[in-house]
C-alpha cells in the first residue's frame, strides 16, 4: 500500500501519498497490526473520495466537525450529532431528517422539532455543501401556528417592578429598555457599563457583533443602584434562576404572563408605535436586518386611516404610525 507505518515512541504513525495527496499522521495505536489496519482504512477512504467524489465518504460527524470549526452556532447540535453519528451524509434524506426530529423530540411541538432538529441538521449538511463536499438538502418544516406574542409595555413593567426585588427590577428595566435578550443581559459585566455616558455594551452571539445601548432613566437608575461586589451586573447564575424569580414576581403583581423575550417584543413594538422607523429600531435593538423587525412586528404599525392621505387629508402633517396615542417608552 502507499501508506507506510512507522513507530514513534510507543505509537505507530503513517505517511505516504494517496490519490495525489501527501498524508501523514498518527494511527493512535501501539499495536502494529492495528495500526496497519487503520492506515489501510485511511488509504481506502481517500481513494474512494478521489474516485467517487467526497460525498461518497463524508459522514455526518465529519460534517459537524467542519461546521463547528467554522465558528457556526453550536446550540442544539449535540443531540443531532449523537443521532446521526457516522451516517454518510449522502444517505440522509429530507424525509429521514423529519423522522429524526420526531424520534428526537416525540412530545415536542412542531416549532421545537424545527428549531432543535431540522434546522441544525440542515445547517451542518448545507455548510458541507458550500465546501463542495456534498449536495445541498432542503427539508420541509413542520407547520407551525403563528401566535402573536403579547409584548411588555410600560404599564406592565411599572407594575412588575413595583413588587420585584431591586435586582430583578433592574433586570426587567434593562431587558425592556435596551431590547437585550436574557442570555445577553446575564453576560453583562460592569466593564460593559458606562454610567457617565449612560450606555451598556451588549455582545450579540447570534450576529457575532456587539452594540452600544442607551440606558433610559429607569434602567439607568436601577443599574446605578446595584451593588458592585461581582464582575457581572446581574447576579443570577443561570437563566432558570432568573426565570423562577421572574415567575414569582409576575404572580405577586397579579399580571398576565410575559416572558423575558416579551420585553424584547415590547422594545420593538413600543418604538414602532411611537413612530420610529424600522431601520432605527433594528439598529437600536440589534436585529440583523430591518426586514426581520418588519416581519415580526409589522402589526405594531398598522393604521388603516393612512389612506386618508390619498384625498389630501392631513398631507402636511402625517399621522403617527398608530391612530391612537399609546403610552410611550421614555428613551431620553
Amino acid at each position: 500500500m502507499s501508506l507506510k507505518i512507522y513507530k514513534r515512541g510507543s505509537v505507530w504513525h503513517y505517511r505516504g501519498t494517496v490519490a495525489k495527496r501527501r498524508l501523514r499522521g498518527s494511527t493512535g495505536a501501539s499495536d502494529k497490526d492495528t495500526a496497519a489496519r487503520i492506515a489501510a482504512d485511511i488509504e481506502s477512504t481517500y481513494w474512494k473520495s478521489y474516485l467517487d467524489g467526497p460525498e461518497s465518504v463524508l459522514t455526518f460527524a465529519q460534517a459537524a466537525l467542519l461546521y463547528r470549526k467554522a465558528g457556526k452556532p453550536t446550540r442544539f447540535l449535540e443531540r443531532v450529532e449523537d443521532h446521526w453519528k457516522d451516517t454518510l451524509v449522502k444517505n440522509i434524506s429530507a424525509g429521514a431528517i423529519r423522522q429524526a426530529a420526531i424520534d428526537l423530540y416525540p412530545r415536542a411541538s412542531a416549532a421545537t422539532r424545527n428549531r432543535q432538529a431540522i434546522i441544525p441538521t440542515q445547517a451542518i449538511i448545507n455548510h458541507a455543501a458550500e465546501m463542495e463536499l456534498c449536495p445541498y438538502v432542503r427539508v420541509k418544516r413542520f407547520p407551525v401556528e403563528n401566535k402573536t406574542k403579547k409584548p411588555v409595555d410600560l404599564l406592565w413593567m411599572q407594575q412588575f417592578t413595583a413588587v420585584a426585588n431591586p435586582h430583578l427590577a433592574a433586570l426587567g428595566w434593562f431587558l425592556f429598555q435596551t431590547g437585550a435578550r436574557i442570555s445577553e443581559a446575564l453576560r453583562i459585566t460592569w466593564d460593559d457599563i458606562d454610567l457617565a455616558a449612560r450606555t451598556a455594551r451588549i455582545g450579540q452571539r447570534k450576529t457575532k457583533t456587539e452594540r452600544i445601548a442607551h440606558l433610559p432613566p429607569e434602567a439607568f437608575a436601577a443599574i446605578a443602584n446595584q451593588p458592585r461586589g461581582r464582575s457581572r451586573v446581574f447576579l443570577y447564575s443561570t437563566r432558570m434562576a432568573a426565570y423562577m424569580a421572574w415567575q414569582r414576581a409576575v404572580e405577586r403583581a397579579g399580571l398576565d404572563w410575559r416572558s423575558f423575550h416579551c420585553c424584547r417584543h415590547g422594545f420593538a413594538t413600543e418604538l414602532l408605535r411611537a413612530g420610529y422607523d424600522v431601520l432605527t429600531v433594528a439598529k437600536a435593538g440589534g436585529w440583523k436586518t430591518p426586514q426581520r423587525v418588519l416581519d415580526t412586528y409589522g402589526h405594531a404599525i398598522e393604521d388603516r386611516t393612512i389612506t386618508d392621505a390619498l384625498s389630501g387629508t392631513n398631507l402636511t402633517q402625517p399621522k403617527r404610525t398608530n391612530s391612537k396615542s399609546p403610552r410611550r417608552m421614555r428613551i431620553s
